[in-house]
């Protein structure tokens, strides 16, 4: 995987995961770091699909240890 990859995984994971805690605390974890309301009402739908998203997100570092793992099989051979 080569760097703008991982760096834009990064974003995509820190993006969910702050997703994540609006959905589950209704808190901003971005507006808390740069400013602004911290607290997001949203309704119960939405924070559902917040949820969703950063549960995705927590799923997605796993991808940063397949891909290793795939290029050192294939070195091996």
């Amino acid at each position: 995987m080569d760097w703008l990859s991982r760096a834009a995984l990064v974003l995509v994971i820190i993006g969910a995961i702050n997703w994540l805690l609006v959905g589950v605390f209704q808190w901003d974890l971005v507006t808390a770091i740069f400013g602004g309301d911290t607290v997001r009402t949203a309704s119960g739908f939405s924070r559902a699909i917040y949820s969703l998203v950063g549960l995705a997100g927590l799923y997605s570092i796993s991808f940063f240890f397949r891909e290793n793992s795939l290029e050192r099989s294939e070195n091996k051979q």
